[in-house]
């Protein structure tokens, strides 16, 4: 096949890259669902602001639910490659779970519109995300990350015996989720942004020492 013939099997009509068009989609889709949930997204306004179609989008996920299942795969894909570009098992236990905190606070903080997407989920009991079957596995490998910090650090004497990778990963996790999806009514109730650069920072430190002073001896 000449190198003309294969370029054309890379990109469909009207010269898009399908795998850009696909990404962007993904992208603006995200914002749309995480704003007006499932039923309130409209399909119509994501092809509007990504300059695709309707018969587009169907092209590639089938029809809305399709494109709000891979929008929420497309979270877990991205956050789990980033944690292992931490590479935390080169890192000393204690270390690697400073890593660890500091890396999911700023993640939840930068991808706000993800965080209502996770509540948009969980909306629906979870129902979308547990048709998704790489999901589970694919999730599962952060478990595995934090239970090797864990073992480390108890080898090391670093930390305390008896603790549990889920139990410590979801405090982490419940700990950076709540400043981003409760920022809002704290801010109407307390005249406190926690969004605000340096209230965030102060958050973001605090975060780290109440994990460290759980997990040390």
């Amino acid at each position: 096949m000449d190198k003309g013939a294969t370029d054309r099997s890379r990109k469909r009509p009207g010269g898009k890259n399908p795998e850009r068009t696909r990404a962007n989609i993904i992208d603006v889709a995200t914002v749309e669902f995480a704003e007006r949930g499932l039923s309130g997204a409209r399909v119509d306004r994501i092809a509007e602001r990504t300059q695709t179609s309707k018969r587009m989008l169907y092209y590639y996920f089938g029809d809305k639910e399709g494109l709000y299942r891979a929008v929420l795969l497309s979270y877990y894909e991205k956050l789990r490659s980033a944690e292992t570009a931490l590479d935390l098992a080169h890192q000393s236990p204690m270390a690697a779970l400073k890593s660890l905190v500091e890396f999911t606070f700023d993640y939840h903080l930068k991808h706000a519109a993800i965080i209502r997407l996770v509540m948009v989920e969980n909306i629906h009991k979870g129902r979308h995300v547990a048709k998704l079957p790489t999901v589970t596995p694919m999730n599962s490998s952060i478990l595995d990350t934090v239970a090797d910090i864990l073992r480390r650090g108890e080898m090391q004497g670093a930390m305390r015996s008896g603790l549990d990778a889920f139990d410590l990963y979801s405090t982490i996790a419940a700990l950076s989720f709540f400043n981003v999806s409760n920022r809002y009514t704290i801010r109407a109730i307390f005249r406190h942004d926690m969004g605000e650069a340096k209230a965030a920072a102060a958050r973001r430190a605090a975060v780290w020492e109440l994990v460290r002073r759980y997990v040390s001896p």
